[in-house]
Parts: structure tokens; sequence; C-alpha cells
């Protein structure tokens, strides 16, 4: 079983409001990475937000952890809940490819151009544990280094909205694909 994990508890300061609340083809992002996770996942949460159209977590051990504390927070209700791994994305991750888990498999892996997309085992949680507690960098490239996670390049790389302008070129480059 597969636990999907949006990490949204970032604070869009490069978009300059909330990004998960910015609409691409007519749904917010948020909605967009829940349904595509949920395509795969057998339940899929929103880590890092209040509210959101799936269940919700807080980061852990506590907010402020970037990244890193919502896939803890992820991978520690999978091994609470009886899950193999965790598959997470940001909230702006559009465009991803329907085959992702296969690609991603086995874990741990992660895509090479946007590491918050990964495929993470929960045995990862005690290595992220100690990563969180250390004094070294803090990043999901540390810990895919760590847990000697396959970089996985993909034929696309998805979106990575990040500004305005990023949001719509995707939105534009969706126009361009259904035209065709």
């Amino acid at each position: 079983m597969i636990l999907g994990a949006v990490l949204a508890g970032g604070q869009s300061s490069r978009f300059g409001s909330d990004k998960a609340l910015a609409e691409l083809r007519g749904r917010t992002l948020l909605r967009h990475a829940v349904d595509t996770l949920a395509a795969w996942c057998d339940v899929v949460v929103v880590v890092g937000r209040h509210t959101a159209p799936a269940p919700t977590l807080a980061d852990w051990p506590r907010p402020g952890m970037g990244p890193l504390g919502g896939l803890a927070a992820a991978l520690k209700l999978a091994r609470e809940e009886g899950y193999q791994a965790v598959l997470s994305c940001g909230v702006d991750a559009a465009g991803l490819p329907e085959d992702l888990p296969g690609r991603l498999s086995p874990a741990p892996a992660y895509v090479a151009s946007q590491p918050v997309i990964g495929l993470w085992p929960v045995s990862a949680l005690k290595p992220l544990e100690d990563l969180l507690a250390s004094d070294t960098r803090h990043s999901l490239r540390a810990l895919a280094e760590t847990l000697g996670a396959r970089a996985v390049d993909l034929p696309l790389a998805p979106f990575n909205i990040n500004t305005p302008a990023d949001l719509a070129a995707a939105e534009k480059a969706h126009d361009l694909s259904t035209a065709e």
C-alpha cells in the first residue's frame, strides 16, 4: 500500500500569494496534486495546511522544517497505518507522467529535476529523523544521498510552478497540447 502525500507547507514567497489556491485549467494547484496522487495511491494526505481537499497533517516534528518536515509527517503516518511507502509531490507538481509510480519503483527514488517528487519507503523515517536532528544540510537531496535513492530522469520535466509567470507558461503549454 502506498500513501500519497502532497507537501503543501511552503510560504509561496516567489509566487506572491497562496500558490496552492492558484488555478490551472480551472482547478487549484492543490486539487491537481491531490487528484494526481489519488490515481496511484490508496489514500492521499496534504501536509502543511489546515484545509485541503484531502485529510491534512501538520509538518513533523514541527513547522518550518521545509519539505523534509512534510515528508517526515507522511512517513510517520504511513508507518503507523501499515503503508509500505509514501509517494510525495509538491503542491505545484503538474504534468506528472501516468507511469510515475513504475518509474520510481522500487523505492527509494525521486525525480532528478524535482526531488520533492519521490517514492520513499517507510524505513526512510529513521534516517530522516536523524537528518532533521543533525546539523547537516536539511534537504531532500541530502536525504536521498543518505538513503542511496535513485535519481530518475523523466522524458518531459513536470511543471515547477514558483511564480505567476510559471503558472501562465503551464497554462499556455496545456492550451498548445490540447490544440494539436
